[in-house]
């Protein structure tokens, strides 16, 4: 309660302030600790790997892999850090992060702002004997003239220290990232890191590798993903990243900032998308349902949607850190009140 008290009196703060306090205060050891056991319905594999519930933490609250022990402590399943790009980069220029707090949502156009591969790769490689999932998701640098090259980049050199990559292709912050969704452009990026990740895993083990989509999609571009995707041996979809369109529902005076925009508006969007998705790949892949999830209710609509696993972030901007372990509680007990004893048992069942 204490913690999330704290998260509340940060949003006096300006967003992007109160986030680098937020980080600092987990550094100095000052986070949540969830001491609960997992109830064991929330225990899930996903594509290979063992994870204790199913809840995990999405990428951007960790840019630069600096605490993904306290966040795990926290009571997520797993967390993903990034986005990383091969060179440091500032992103765009400040305000970037605008809080929608009529809508509990957020708007963001950051533009991958991070300190690059090597900061982060140093600090993967400092935890590597500590337990808990630890993935890291890959990007490209804006004024790069082989972004594709920058994704390979990035998965040879975190190779040895993430248990998972995220490859993401879908943030609207970063100008023509997006057409890396197109088939063409899908089938080059992941060809390359086919390739890749063949000469890697004769050096090392295989980690899992997933595509992060945007939600704004149709049905032709989602098959035309899945195809791709199942085609090249990836392993699964993070269905989705931030939206660019604007319900007319939204009340905020920041409504209109450019940027993507996550939180509860969302919800209803990413769950259709990815419910598509699931009916699209006829289970030959895992799909981690993000968007909008601030509750148990809204966790178990991905997972009955498709999802084997969740990821939330800007509701905690909101509701603070103990919403984790909230999430937890009311989902297993959602999972037995309609008689299944794991989470698989509940995957696409709407």
């Amino acid at each position: 309660m204490l913690h999330d008290l704290g998260a509340r009196a940060m949003r006096a703060w300006d967003p992007e302030d109160a986030h680098g306090l937020a980080v600092r205060a987990l550094k100095a050891g000052l986070g949540p600790r969830d001491r609960q056991l997992d109830d064991p319905a929330l225990s899930v594999q996903l594509a290979g790997l063992l994870l204790r519930n199913c809840v995990g933490l999405a990428a951007g609250f960790d840019k630069n892999a600096e605490v993904p022990d306290a966040m795990l402590a926290a009571g997520f399943g797993f967390v993903e850090c990034g986005t990383v790009t091969p060179l440091p980069q500032q992103g765009n220029p400040r305000p970037r992060l605008f809080r929608l707090t009529e809508d509990r949502a957020v708007i963001n156009r950051m533009g991958f702002n991070n300190e690059g591969l090597e900061a982060f790769a140093a600090r993967l490689a400092a935890r590597r004997a500590r337990s808990g999932v630890v993935g890291a998701n890959i990007g490209a640098n804006k004024d790069s003239d082989d972004r594709v090259g920058d994704y390979v980049a990035g998965l040879r050199r975190l190779w040895g220290s993430a248990d998972y990559f995220t490859v993401n292709i879908s943030s609207p912050n970063t100008p023509g990232l997006r057409a890396l969704q197109t088939r063409s452009a899908l089938e080059e990026l992941l060809g390359r890191l086919a390739e890749a990740r063949r000469a890697l895993v004769a050096a090392n083990r295989d980690r899992p590798i997933f595509l992060k989509v945007a939600p704004d999609l149709d049905d032709d571009e989602i098959e035309a993903i899945v195809d791709t995707v199942c085609a090249h041996g990836l392993n699964g979809i993070v269905v989705s990243n931030t939206t660019i369109e604007r319900p007319a529902s939204l009340a905020s005076a920041a409504r209109d900032e450019a940027g993507g925009l996550s939180g509860a508006p969302l919800m209803a969007r990413s769950t259709e998308v990815l419910r598509r998705f699931h009916q699209a790949h006829t289970g030959r892949l895992a799909l981690i349902g993000v968007g909008g999830v601030a509750s148990g209710a809204d966790a178990y609509a991905k997972i009955r949607a498709g999802a084997c696993v969740v990821q939330l972030y800007s509701a905690m901007v909101y509701e603070g850190p103990g919403l984790v372990a909230r999430i937890k509680r009311d989902l297993a007990a959602r999972l037995r009140a309609d008689g299944f004893n794991a989470v698989t048992e509940a995957l696409g069942v709407d």
